[in-house]
């Protein structure tokens, strides 16, 4: 899939069923639906779930427990907008 037309399935009432965990976070967010995006990341523990599990706190304006987990996926919070953020994180997982 090619990062439009990931942006382009952003207009139906449901993400593809053949995306990633990471990039159906992604697309939730994208939608504003924060609490189905963070409820597929949540209880996972690996690196790439953590790095998204931070940018949702991110978003949330929890900056604190944001740091918390982009240092869980060995990343620091990023100097750059929220959109720059889930453009840059909707490229890596695609």
């Amino acid at each position: 899939m090619q990062f439009t037309q990931f942006t382009d399935s952003l207009h139906e009432s449901n993400p593809s069923a053949d995306l990633s965990v990471h990039l159906k976070a992604l697309w939730y967010d994208k939608n504003d639906r924060w609490k189905e995006a963070h409820d597929l990341v949540d209880s996972l523990d690996d690196p790439d779930s953590a790095l998204v599990h931070a940018y949702l706190h991110r978003v949330e304006g929890d900056q604190w427990n944001a740091d918390y987990w982009y240092r869980k996926a060995g990343h620091r919070r990023p100097n750059v907008t929220l959109e720059e953020e889930w453009e840059t994180l909707v490229q890596q997982f695609l």
